[in-house]
């Protein structure tokens, strides 16, 4: 029988970018709240108040769900850990917090930081200014560093946004270079060997056809929010980085327009951009 680690106050658990106020049952992320339901908090409750160490079916059957409760409780205990790996981003093939022993129960693998209540002395009445509630207090709180990143967490909005914008970056490449193609085999033929316009083109093609639903998938993800697109992001990375690299040589053919130099400045810009994405899908959904 698992007994409960004593709770004094208002108990809440750090680990990694999410708190759990293990008072008000709330899940939050970067300081925004994760939609989290109360039985799956329940579970994720228990497995926190004893990280490390594996808690059994059985004894979450105990502690969660009451003995006159008629349920199908493999089914019920089997959706709560599901939507708790949807709430943190966590997979179980892969597990960055919830980890499953075969046939034996779960273990929380994350470490965790318990954040108690700071009460003023006895002798030193609390006033509005008070350390614990003042300005101080709040831009400690605000210059938080993402333990990934090491920069101070932005806003998620933001950095969708941002990964949003890219993506629209992109379609606009592809959508300009498919409707301009006849003019950019001209130019490349009058400066290049024969076969190289047709070989350029055969690429055009191809990455664009490729990277058209690929950004649309990104675009839409980001845009509602996908919970699952910091996962998805990182196995189609190695998709991406050679598009994108492929890409990043585009402004080479605007040379007679807008100059060498210019050109190589885009270009350069370009090849870090992937990089970019890369950082803030782990900003918004590590």
């Amino acid at each position: 029988m698992l007994s409960p680690r004593p709770i004094s106050g208002r108990q809440v658990i750090r680990f990694g970018i999410f708190e759990a106020d293990l008072l008000t049952g709330e899940l939050r992320k970067n300081g925004l709240k994760v939609r989290l339901q109360e039985q799956p908090f329940q579970v994720l409750t228990q497995l926190l108040e004893h990280p490390g160490e594996i808690v059994t079916r059985e004894q979450l059957r105990q502690q969660v769900w009451p003995a006159d409760t008629f349920v199908d409780f493999d089914h019920s205990l089997n959706t709560a850990i599901n939507k708790i790996r949807d709430a943190l981003d966590d997979s179980a093939s892969n597990p960055r917090f919830v980890e499953t022993l075969a046939r034996r129960g779960y273990r929380f693998i994350a470490p965790i930081q318990v954040k108690e209540p700071q009460t003023p002395p006895l002798d030193k009445p609390a006033t509005p200014l008070d350390e614990t509630d003042g300005p101080a207090a709040q831009s400690t709180e605000a210059t938080q560093l993402h333990p990934e990143v090491q920069v101070p967490i932005p806003r998620r909005s933001l950095t969708r946004a941002l990964f949003a914008l890219i993506q629209i970056m992109y379609l606009i490449f592809y959508v300009v270079a498919l409707w301009h193609w006849e003019g950019m085999d001209e130019r490349t033929s009058s400066s290049l060997p024969a076969w190289t316009p047709s070989a350029i083109l055969v690429v055009v093609w191809m990455t664009a056809l490729v990277g058209i639903p690929l950004r649309l998938y990104l675009l839409s993800a980001a845009a509602f929010d996908h919970r699952g697109l910091g996962r998805n992001f990182r196995r189609l990375f190695l998709l991406v980085l050679p598009l994108d690299q492929l890409w990043s040589a585009a402004p080479l053919l605007l040379i007679h327009q807008i100059g060498l130099g210019p050109a190589f400045a885009a270009m350069a810009a370009l090849l870090y951009v992937p990089f970019s994405e890369r950082t803030l899908i782990r900003l918004a959904y590590s």
